[in-house]
């Protein structure tokens, strides 16, 4: 098996990685709530769960 023969120095190394950047997340409204959250991710509005505009968990009514 091939081995390296010497080590990567860490400049070399970070010039490889200069491409890797982090980049805002994507945020969409939706049309059920009107709330802005990330995309593909379930959201909480009022206490109730919500993804993709549909009701997952109700909030819990103290009686």
């Amino acid at each position: 098996m091939a081995h390296p023969k010497r080590k990567i120095s860490s400049q070399r190394k970070h010039k490889r990685r200069t491409h890797y950047k982090a980049e805002n997340a994507t945020l969409s409204k939706c049309s059920t709530t009107g709330a802005v959250h990330r995309m593909h991710r379930a959201y909480w509005v009022e206490g109730s769960l919500y993804y993709k505009g549909k009701l997952v968990i109700e909030k819990e009514q103290a009686e």
